[in-house]
């Protein structure tokens, strides 16, 4: 069975339920916090939730990849990625979750 997938719907549901406001309200909330993320990684800033994570966007220099198929040489291009580091709240917790349902 494929684990369960939270989307933007579930978010504002859940603010919905726990705050009170409108579902519609909850979902502009939702809206706004995930578009001023986005917009701060776009500027290159980092993000940080506290006992969340942070997001932060890395560049990457050119190099040299494989294609697995043929082992022909193909150069990769500059570019930048996300990257999310979990903090340690978040690993925790994560882990004790596991072990409760682990055994």
């Amino acid at each position: 069975m494929a684990p369960r997938t939270v989307t933007r719907a579930d978010l504002g549901e859940a603010v919905y339920q726990e705050v009170g406001l409108s579902r519609n309200e909850s979902a502009d909330l939702v809206e706004s916090v995930l578009s001023e993320i986005s917009d701060a990684l776009v500027r290159g800033e980092m993000v940080k939730l506290s006992s969340f994570g942070s997001f932060a966007v890395r560049e990457k220099g050119q190099r040299v990849g494989r294609n697995p198929k043929t082992g022909e040489e193909v150069p990769i291009l500059p570019r930048r990625v996300l990257v999310f580091r979990a903090s340690h709240v978040l690993k925790n917790r994560i882990n004790a979750a596991h072990t409760k349902v682990g055994g």
